[in-house]
């Protein structure tokens, strides 16, 4: 009897470990087969002066100086002005909203839905303290050990010079689009794009332009930052994140601390046993969306067991998920997060407050609203005495960008032109771009930075020692050239 248990179980073993192989071999490369495209000669050094130049401008967002942020905005675009005449001399060049600017570059065929890259000017603060950390100043665009080094030369400016110097190549070889191609360069990003991006995309619908498909800054090139995928990884952003932010408000009898009421009455601790209980009920989520997108097109280029994991989700999704729930990158795809981000209660120590606040920020996922959120809420917390209410102005998620369109398959086939090494994937954007205002108005809007990163270099992003390599500028430019050459052609 024993015997024939365990030849079953041997057997069940080994038509598992069948089914396993089968799911996992019968998972064929989405790979583009294109030749590697040969590399356009680009003049690296001229290029990152560029950069350097760009960088150079303290193009801050929410500076309280408005006088020296323009001047900042007025040093850039001359920059950008005597560094690029050919582009200037085919483009049309429009500031909106005061610093924000829309080149428009027009087509043979007037009637063809146009293409629009974006990269913004401004930059985020640098912390203030910080500035001593940094290898180089963050504002002196410093060229050294292959790097231009400073604040923007990641986000954004390397993809605003990377544009420019790709149209300016375009430009002075006589290129001459079949549509028309728009240049829409935010100053504004970092805040909200409200007097840059939002309004550029007004003027647009007001006249009529009809827009094939948008490409803004976004996901990277992650090189090591899958576990059991080698070659690096380009993440086209195919949608982005909304936000929501819920008060949380609870409201008790002040006194003073010596006669404090029964344990469980005063408003902080209402409020925090309610903050304990959203912290540890998360919205629910799994491998659904875009993140099973991802997942389905790196799969097949993965090893060992993360190949058979993700080849297999019918059997493996809940470990699977489980493990991808303990990484915050990895997490914020697949569900939407929640953060504690603002706490406040009391102003003496000997008085007991009779008010206590907190703000939570959820970054929601395609399909979430705040209205979701709001239920989950109420649900988790169970607890009258907590009122909630949305604060601020929420931002619904993007729609999902299809990866069967024209647009999506152009990046993809660039990509592989210009990055041969590289896995092409959609990916999710967990933060906010100025693309978000095209949304519902261009018939694609995909979020992706021709940028490598390791892991290390994602601490750089808003962050001290941003830099950019001069030999992935290099590529950046290239990049856009061929992307633009084969969209507009």
């Amino acid at each position: 009897m024993i015997r024939k248990a365990l030849i079953a179980l041997l057997a069940l073993l080994g038509g598992l470990g069948l089914v396993l192989a089968v799911g996992t071999l019968g998972k064929a490369s989405r790979q583009v087969t294109v030749p590697p495209l040969a590399p356009l000669a680009v003049d690296g050094a001229a290029a990152a002066a560029s950069l350097s130049a760009a960088v150079q401008a303290r193009t801050v967002s929410g500076l309280l100086d408005p006088a020296g942020t323009a001047a900042a905005f007025d040093a850039l675009q001359a920059h950008l002005q005597a560094t690029y005449p050919r582009f200037h001399a085919v483009a049309q060049r429009e500031i909106v909203g005061g610093h924000s600017l829309l080149y428009t570059w027009a087509g043979r065929d007037a009637a063809a839905p146009a293409v629009v890259l974006m990269a913004h000017q401004d930059v985020a603060p640098v912390a203030p303290g910080t500035e001593g950390l940094w290898q180089q100043p963050p504002f002196s665009g410093a060229v050294k050990d292959g790097f231009v080094w400073g604040r923007g030369a990641w986000d954004d400016k390397g993809n605003l010079i990377a544009q420019f110097e790709a149209l300016e190549r375009l430009a002075a070889a006589g290129f001459q689009p079949r549509r028309t191609v728009l240049l829409v360069a935010g100053h504004d990003e970092e805040v909200g794009g409200l007097r840059g991006a939002k309004p550029i995309v007004e003027l647009l619908k007001q006249r009529g332009v009809k827009v094939d498909f948008v490409i803004d800054e976004g996901l990277l090139i992650a090189d090591g930052m899958l576990p059991g995928l080698h070659p690096p990884a380009a993440l086209v952003g195919v949608a982005e994140k909304g936000f929501v932010s819920i008060k949380l408000s609870v409201t008790g009898i002040p006194g003073h601390s010596s006669m404090p009421p029964a344990a469980g009455q005063q408003a902080i601790a209402v409020l925090s046993a309610a903050l304990a209980k959203v912290d540890a009920s998360p919205m629910p989520g799994g491998i659904t969306g875009v993140a099973e997108q991802m997942f389905n097109a790196v799969a097949p280029e993965m090893h060992g067991f993360n190949r058979v994991a993700l080849s297999n989700l019918w059997l493996t999704g809940p470990l699977v998920e489980r493990m991808l729930s303990k990484g915050p990158s990895t997490n914020a795809l697949m569900r939407t997060t929640t953060a504690l981000t603002i706490v406040s209660g009391g102003n003496k120590e000997n008085v007991i407050p009779g008010r206590a606040d907190a703000i939570v920020n959820f970054r929601l996922l395609p399909g979430d609203t705040p209205d979701t959120v709001m239920a989950h809420l109420k649900q988790v917390i169970a607890d009258e005495r907590v009122q909630m209410a949305v604060s601020g102005e929420p931002s619904l998620p993007s729609k999902v960008s299809s990866t069967d369109s024209d647009g999506y398959r152009l990046i993809e086939r660039t990509l592989r032109e210009v990055f041969p090494e590289a896995i092409v994937a959609p990916g999710l954007m967990v933060g906010g771009t100025d693309a978000r205002h095209f949304d519902g108005y261009a018939g694609q809007v995909f979020r992706f930075s021709p940028v490598r990163a390791k892991p290390a270099d994602l601490s750089r992003f808003h962050g001290t020692d941003e830099r950019l390599s001069i030999d992935n500028l290099v590529e950046m430019i290239r990049f856009y050239h061929r992307l633009v050459d084969q969209a507009a052609r």
